[in-house]
């Protein structure tokens, strides 16, 4: 049901045989799922949310850090302090939790073997949200394999067929977040600053995009 409902993939052949890849990684998603039931706040009465996109998808739960607890401290070493402790130890009784206390780190370290940033984690809604982006990278090749019918979103379809992946990659990012620099989609495409920046003078002197204001603060036009 996750990968049916949640899950877009894009496919690849590796001579006659065709591999599906995931835009998310399943097991980072499934962590923030099973996080979700065992934090949730059950008195809310608020049902766990989750949004699938195109380019992300957001799974949201009412709930509560303990007490004192920040973002940051989830993010280092610490002690598994669930909200709902016998929810928490039935889970972990039936194999769904191998650890506890370790949610957060699987979900990153399989996010980082999938190529994929980590998800953005919210705590200003009364509840704790995690938005996770796609790879702009997976996300041109999806689109170039299996582009969607509205004629207007066959950006990554056009662009791979005239750019090529790197500078279709490069404007698709650009799409997504118009601020996004040059350091970012160098972490992005696995390149130095110095051969995105080379690839951004091409897009720019070739009319595909356009930067309005000074590098930090600017933002990125995408022209055609």
């Amino acid at each position: 049901m996750l990968k049916v409902k949640y899950l877009k993939a894009y496919i690849r052949y590796e001579g006659l045989q065709r591999i599906e890849e995931f835009l998310f990684p399943e097991l980072a998603l499934r962590e923030a799922i099973l996080n979700a039931v065992v934090h949730k706040d059950y008195s809310s009465g608020i049902p766990i949310q989750i949004s699938a996109y195109d380019d992300k998808v957001v799974v949201w739960n009412s709930g509560q850090l303990p007490e004192n607890w920040t973002l940051e401290r989830l993010h280092e070493k610490h002690p598994s302090v669930p909200y709902n402790p016998l929810l928490a130890s039935a889970f972990f009784r039936a194999g769904y939790i191998e650890a506890w206390g370790r949610g957060i780190e699987k979900i990153d370290r399989e996010c980082r073997e999938h190529d994929t940033a980590p998800p953005v984690y919210d705590y200003r809604m009364s509840g704790l949200m995690l938005t996770f982006h796609a790879n702009p990278r997976h996300l041109v090749r999806a689109r170039i394999v299996a582009p969607p019918e509205n004629a207007e979103d066959k950006l990554g379809e056009r662009l791979g067929e005239k750019l090529g992946e790197t500078r279709a990659v490069i404007v698709q990012a650009m799409q997504d977040d118009s601020k996004v620099t040059v350091v970012r989609l160098a972490k992005l495409l696995g390149m130095s600053t110095t051969a995105v920046e080379k690839n951004i003078d091409y897009l720019k002197s070739h009319g595909h995009v356009k930067r309005h204001g000074p590098a930090k603060g600017g933002s990125w036009e995408v022209l055609r």
